[in-house]
């Protein structure tokens, strides 16, 4: 019992370093950035409150699991913003091993049972090919929008955003997991975009 415990604190204490990573995106606000951990717990947050966006079959218990942890690879990985110079670097074989490895260290802290089901989680996410995980990946795609339109512009400004950019980065992962959402957020977007 005492290994099993302290297996799982030790992920716990592991975990609280993702509040260290600091993102591109900030606050709403725009007076610093966020965090990864604060990122996570406020898409938690966004599938609670946004689950009549989701399709048919998605389960919201099993989106929000997998929005806790989805970043948790950032601890070794940091964040690598889609709209930075290094943008092509998201999503690359380069940043995907390395992500890997991290989930592979990470949730191998835990007990072999809790590890297992938690990395399944993780993958499924990655992979975005379940309604669940599909649905996820909106959340995750859109919350940084919304930051930014609040921010008067935020990390667009920085990175000099295109609406071919917010398209093909964001827009299509939105729409598939959640086309109302990003109707409603595409009006919105003509502020800084007129051509989208």
């Amino acid at each position: 019992m005492s290994d099993r415990l302290d297996a799982q604190f030790a992920f716990l204490m592991e975990a609280d370093k993702l509040k260290q990573v600091l993102r591109a995106t900030t606050l709403a606000d725009g007076s610093r950035p966020e965090n990864s951990g604060e990122h996570s717990w406020h898409l938690a947050l966004y599938a609670l409150v946004l689950a009549d966006q989701a399709g048919p079959g998605v389960s919201i218990d099993r989106v929000i699991r997998m929005l806790i942890l989805h970043d948790l690879v950032e601890i070794d990985v940091g964040d690598v913003p889609i709209h930075s110079a290094n943008g092509a670097a998201h999503g690359s074989d380069e940043t995907r091993a390395a992500e890997a490895a991290a989930a592979e260290r990470i949730f191998g802290l835990l007990p072999d049972d809790i590890g297992h089901d938690l990395r399944a989680l993780w993958e499924e996410f990655e992979a975005a090919e379940t309604p669940d995980a599909i649905f996820a990946k909106s959340l995750d795609r859109v919350q940084p929008v919304l930051h930014n339109l609040a921010s008067g512009g935020g990390s667009w400004t920085d990175y000099n955003v295109t609406a071919d950019q917010i398209e093909a980065r964001v827009g299509q992962k939105v729409a598939r997991g959640a086309p109302r959402l990003w109707d409603f957020v595409r009006t919105r977007l003509r502020a800084y975009f007129p051509d989208i």
